[in-house]
């Protein structure tokens, strides 16, 4: 009775247990090493139903005296070494023969003192498996693993009952049936619900997918930030986790903090579906639909042809030929030394110097052209003149603004979703990745101490992604030892988390991000920059 009692208390603690595992292969092997404890059996496999529902699959096989273990955490594969039960013969009859598949077919417990003088069921795969073991399986219990629907999900299978007094194989006795089958019914309770939150989450995901894959179907440039933003930030906080020295050693993430933020860093740019194409893929300082820097050239050949003319003019009126055609051929010198330039500007890059600037506007000033409604006006329009002097970069401040918004519309969007409490965060991790320590940032202007960690590192890995990236219309991706002394500018400079960084170097988290996402080229020996 002690032992009975103590059995049923188990019994509660395992039913109490499984609810609160989410991992499903943890989730299984839980299941068989509490009914082989409630049971004092040996060995045990739980099999799981096919999707198609034709065959039992192994997922987790044990046997304590032969240190048979497979499946679950011991990360033995169990698929290559177990072939799966046929539940149906090739005719379409029950498989009655094997009793996992009849306990499966009929839903029903089966109970065997001896599977060596059992009759009914097709014991020689055990029999031939003890030859080559020397071990003897003997006394089965099989029980059908059946959810709320009364839907048979898996089959618990039990071997040899061992008697706690002598060590002997006994037979499963009733209350060893009654214990087995209410862990049973209880693990597939369990386990469905388990695999339904798990399909939820994989739907939440695949439509998370769906909004990234409308990013990068609308930008080829900016499609893989929504990827390896996610991956680098959960890089950075293994790392934090990991640490037990310093500001951060207190810094622990559970499974459900770690997919909370990589929900988030899924989720970090959504917002950017409401950003114009034109703005997000603006490779020169003149490009809108198109590259506006062919209007230029057929401009410039305007002002050539007129050059010509007004030499040929020249001529006519008796001005000296050799003198006037010298004079045009200087001109079109100019002329084309101002074309290249302005070719060369419209590129954009880190910084364009004040004189370059002041150049862009003269040159507007000097040269005069009919518009299409023949109004003599300057070279440059004044939208075209505010493009070719942006000071770096190719976008202008109304196009930054733009693109800025697409974390407002990230924030709001994510706002308006009716988040889980284990993923109530989401939307603060994720807006938060465009603010400074300084309070400088975006778009809330928050401090360090205003933001949570999760935002911090998420920061990080988003400005480094943007200065390694290969695929930006507008600059090549940068060395590693480029893009880590920017980083730590922005560290000193207020811009990013000074202890996130230091775990960024000291962890090396960006050379394991390197090897993963960028060209060996990139990968270079960065300077002590601690």
């Amino acid at each position: 009775m002690k032992d009975l009692f103590s059995r049923f208390e188990r019994l509660n603690a395992v039913g109490a247990s499984l609810s609160n595992e989410r991992n499903i292969d943890h989730l299984l092997e839980n299941i068989l090493l509490a009914a082989k404890a409630i049971t004092h059996a040996d060995g045990g496999t739980l099999y799981r139903v096919s999707d198609d529902q034709k065959s039992l699959r192994f997922a987790i096989v044990r046997t304590d005296s032969l240190k048979i273990a497979f499946g679950g955490t011991t990360g033995a594969p169990i698929s290559a070494k177990f072939n799966d039960l046929p539940l149906y013969r090739e005719n379409g009859e029950a498989n009655n023969s094997l009793v996992a598949a009849y306990s499966a077919i009929h839903a029903e417990t089966v109970n065997i003192a001896d599977a060596y003088v059992a009759e009914g069921f097709d014991f020689s795969g055990t029999k031939n498996f003890d030859k080559t073991t020397g071990y003897r399986s003997q006394s089965f219990l099989t029980v059908p693993m059946r959810n709320h629907e009364n839907e048979v999900i898996g089959v618990l299978q039990l071997i040899n009952a061992i008697d706690q007094d002598t060590g002997a194989v006994r037979v499963f006795s009733d209350a060893d049936q009654r214990l087995a089958e209410s862990l049973a019914s209880q693990a597939a309770v369990a386990l469905t619900n388990r695999l339904l939150v798990s399909q939820l989450e994989e739907l939440f995901e695949a439509f998370i997918t769906l909004i990234n894959l409308a990013i990068d179907e609308k930008s080829p440039y900016t499609g893989g930030h929504c990827q390896r933003v996610p991956s680098l930030t959960m890089m950075l906080a293994e790392a934090v986790d990991a640490t037990t020295e310093g500001t951060l050693a207190g810094f622990t993430m559970s499974d459900k903090d770690r997919y909370e933020l990589k929900i988030a860093g899924l989720l970090h740019d959504c917002g950017k579906v409401t950003t114009p194409v034109h703005v997000v893929d603006k490779a020169t300082k003149l490009q809108t639909i198109f590259d506006r820097i062919t209007l230029l050239d057929t401009r410039f050949e305007v002002i050539r042809r007129d050059a010509e003319l007004a030499m040929l003019r020249a001529v006519v009126a008796g001005e000296d030929r050799a003198a006037a055609e010298q004079a045009w051929q200087k001109s079109l010198l100019a002329i084309d030394e101002d074309r290249n330039f302005l070719r060369r500007v419209n590129i954009g890059g880190e910084a364009m110097l004040p004189a370059d600037q002041a150049r862009v506007r003269l040159i507007s000033q000097k040269y005069r052209w009919l518009d299409t409604e023949r109004r003599d006006v300057e070279f440059l329009s004044e939208d075209e003149l505010e493009n070719l002097t942006i000071r770096a970069g190719t976008l202008t401040q109304a196009e930054r603004e733009t693109i800025n918004y697409h974390i407002v519309a990230t924030i709001k969007m994510l706002e308006s979703l009716p988040w889980p409490k284990h993923l109530k965060h989401v939307a603060e991790y994720a807006g938060g990745h465009h603010e400074r320590m300084d309070g400088k940032g975006y778009p809330k202007g928050l401090t360090r101490d205003e933001m949570s960690l999760q935002a911090r590192i998420m920061g990080i890995a988003d400005i480094f992604e943007a200065l390694t990236a290969r695929d930006r219309p507008y600059k090549p991706g940068m060395k590693l030892s480029e893009a880590l002394g920017i980083l730590g500018k922005f560290r000193d400079n207020g811009h990013i988390d000074p202890d996130l960084f230091d775990v960024f170097i000291k962890e090396k988290v960006y050379l394991r991000y390197a090897e993963q996402y960028l060209e060996a080229s990139q990968i270079d020996e960065p300077s002590n920059i601690l």
